[in-house]
């Protein structure tokens, strides 16, 4: 039987989310203080830099065609790997940083527990004071990978890590495919530079890419941000994943017969429904979901599902579409972008929740019964 904190005598506990957005008085939503700016920054330059890695290399595979081929096309095998390179070096770094986490924490671990035993020589607690004391030690205390697999090995646990995981995979083989490859979106509206110079013909690729990131690609985004404290992020992920699927299926099923004008609307629609659903919250989910201890591990792990989904797309890409033909590749993608909101289902809304009042209530109801 669990009790609360009243019963057990001991001061509610309240969540930190909870406690910041009590401080924060009548602040407006979006006014933000020197320190979040800062941070906003560091982030934003980072997000933009990778951003600008992965896809300027569609008009670099363009270049390398002269460089190296006379102006002709790049085998099919060579520009998948050229265009997936970057994603595996993300997928290498992602578990090597983790590795080398685990290793530090499992290094520091001894010193912790002797700091932790000198700074309570002299402190005397109740037998309920100490409890919460073990236990907030506990929750706070850096994880190690046994620590890590014993939480997930929970089903209540684990099918949340699955969510997240599956949910990046499946959305990054429809997304990486379709971004890594606009080829054949920029040949359908006349921006694929198959004629004039050299110049004139890279000149044509980023006037497309500009085109179709003006049109759904960054409006997606700014929906996202503007929307997902209100509409939460599993309402978001669930319809940016069915109106994916939608579009999709209308560009497969209509490949050959739509005008060039019905043609861009539904690919603006469809980059615009990525953006304003999964390519955002896919991200989001795994940063707030999971408990501090586990957070950064859990992200790595989901976001190395995800680019391993980039890296699939990127490399059988262009040879799937050579054999089987772009409407049945993008059928392949309409079928992920179903599964995924399926697997969205997995995950608890987390606008309000706080993973570390979860994880203490947890720890609490286990503890009990032995004392009992």
């Amino acid at each position: 039987m669990a009790y609360t904190d009243a019963e057990q005598g001991r001061a509610p506990s309240h969540s930190a989310l909870e406690a910041y957005e009590r401080d924060a008085g009548d602040k407006p939503p979006f006014y933000l203080t020197y320190a979040e700016i800062k941070l906003l920054g560091i982030a934003g330059v980072g997000f933009f830099l990778d951003a600008y890695d992965l896809f300027i290399i569609n008009p670099v595979a363009t270049m390398l065609q002269y460089r190296l081929y006379g102006g002709a096309s790049l085998p099919n095998n060579l520009q998948g790997l050229l265009k997936a390179a970057a994603n595996i070096g993300s997928v290498i770094g992602q578990f090597f940083f983790e590795a080398e986490r685990y290793e530090n924490a499992k290094n520091m671990t001894s010193e912790e527990e002797d700091d932790l035993k000198d700074s309570k020589g002299d402190v005397k607690v109740s037998s309920s004071g100490q409890d919460s004391l073990q236990i907030d030690e506990h929750v706070e205390r850096k994880a190690h990978f046994k620590e890590f697999v014993e939480y997930f090995s929970e089903w209540r646990h684990a099918k949340i890590l699955i969510g997240t995981c599956t949910c990046w995979f499946l959305l990054d083989i429809a997304f990486y495919g379709i971004n890594l490859n606009q080829n054949v979106v920029l040949q359908t509206i006349g921006y694929d530079g198959s004629t004039g110079t050299a110049w004139e013909k890279l000149f044509k690729i980023s006037t497309g890419n500009i085109i179709i990131t003006a049109l759904g690609f960054v409006p997606g985004y700014y929906v996202s941000v503007l929307t997902i404290e209100k509409l939460g992020r599993k309402v978001i992920q669930i319809q940016g994943f069915f109106m994916t699927a939608l579009f999709l299926g209308i560009l497969a099923g209509k490949f050959t017969a739509l005008s060039k004008p019905s043609f861009i609307v539904c690919f603006a629609f469809l980059q615009f429904f990525f953006n304003f659903g999964p390519n955002t919250t896919t991200y989001c989910y795994p940063a707030e979901v999971f408990p501090t201890k586990y957070r950064a591990s859990a992200h790595g792990i989901s976001a190395a599902c995800g680019k391993a989904g980039a890296i699939i797309s990127a490399l059988v890409f262009n040879t799937l579409t050579s054999k089987i033909g772009t409407p049945a590749v993008l059928w392949i993608f309409f079928g992920c972008s179903l599964l995924g909101a399926g697997f969205t289902l997995l995950l608890p809304e987390v606008a309000g929740r706080d993973p570390d009042v979860i994880l203490a209530e947890e720890l609490r109801e286990k503890r009990l019964p032995r004392r009992q």
